[in-house]
């Protein structure tokens, strides 16, 4: 282990601590009594606040009252903090009150002109796959914050310029294709939903006790979306259209991989469009489809597209 990763790791390990003396640091680090002398040292001027205690059996100690020392961060980890910060340009709302343009500056900050140079010149050339959320979704906050304090909510939900309420208990949010999603499970038919959290235009925390509880409910939440009347499907592909499915696949469906790689999951009655739609951006990918009645669906889908570019 290097140096500033020693020192970092030590600061760890002593915060958690209110004594130590060498041999911690020796059987730990596996390191020689001159050279855990010169890493206390190093650990003093950067700032933590240790102090000795003189006699036959001498020990360090570290004040309580004092904040400890920044943890040190390699240019490695500097780098690839800045560039998962950089992740959130892309949305127009977080569950965080933070301003991205503000956290940037306080980051640079910290960093040498040298370094900030570096980092300017890397954003340029190193690009990550983002989704560009361009809808505002004003409650996350107090979606997340409901989420955590395990209580129901009351929302007021506008789609397909209808408006209407629901009591909710959310236990989920997630960033998917563009927009903020938020799962729940409904106060008076105990139905698992999920909300598009753009299109939530109030939100009131209620006095009412759970019935369930996040993990409940994690673990319960593909069974709550199943209904009795599911279909299950089966969609065959090439084995090199497996990368498809990585990108972009929903909760309901799994791949499996042995003599054949396919696709297998269920729909409710009502979603038969919608899956028709995913599949069809495999293409000429696909070598079967089950059931019959989806296979039919997707080929309506693809006819109705032939039709309008014929037209145009």
């Amino acid at each position: 282990m290097k140096k500033p990763e020693r020192l970092n790791d030590m600061i760890r390990y002593l915060n958690s601590r209110e004594y130590f003396n060498l041999n911690d640091l020796m059987d730990k680090y596996h390191i020689s009594k001159s050279t855990a002398l010169r890493d206390i040292s190093s650990l003093e001027q950067l700032g933590m606040p240790i102090y000795s205690e003189h006699g036959r059996h001498g020990r360090y100690g570290i004040l309580k009252n004092r904040l400890l020392s920044s943890i040190i961060f390699t240019m490695d980890e500097v780098y690839a903090l800045y560039f998962a910060m950089l992740t959130l340009e892309a949305y127009q709302s977080t569950p965080f009150h933070l301003s991205v343009n503000k956290l940037n500056e306080k980051f640079e900050h910290c960093l040498s002109k040298i370094q900030i140079n570096q980092i300017h010149k890397m954003k340029k050339v190193l690009q990550f796959e983002i989704y560009q959320h361009n809808h505002v979704s004003r409650y996350l906050d107090k979606i997340l914050t409901s989420v955590l304090n395990e209580t129901y909510c009351k929302i007021q939900y506008s789609k397909n310029n209808q408006n209407k309420s629901y009591h909710v208990q959310f236990f989920k949010i997630s960033a998917k294709f563009g927009q903020w999603y938020a799962t729940g499970i409904e106060l008076n038919t105990n139905k698992y939903r999920v909300f598009r959290c753009d299109r939530i235009t109030s939100i009131e925390e209620e006095e009412i006790n759970s019935h369930f509880s996040i993990d409940e409910l994690l673990i319960r939440s593909l069974e709550m979306y199943q209904s009795e009347k599911s279909i299950d499907f089966e969609v065959e592909i090439v084995e090199q259209a497996k990368d498809i499915f990585y990108k972009e696949h929903y909760p309901s469906m799994k791949i499996e991989q042995g003599h054949k790689t396919a696709i297998k999951g269920f729909y409710n009655p009502g979603e038969e469009e919608f899956i028709a739609n995913y599949f069809m951006r495999y293409g000429h990918y696909v070598r079967s489809v089950k059931p019959e009645s989806l296979k039919q669906i997707i080929k309506e889908r693809v006819e109705h597209l032939l039709n309008h570019y014929q037209k145009l």
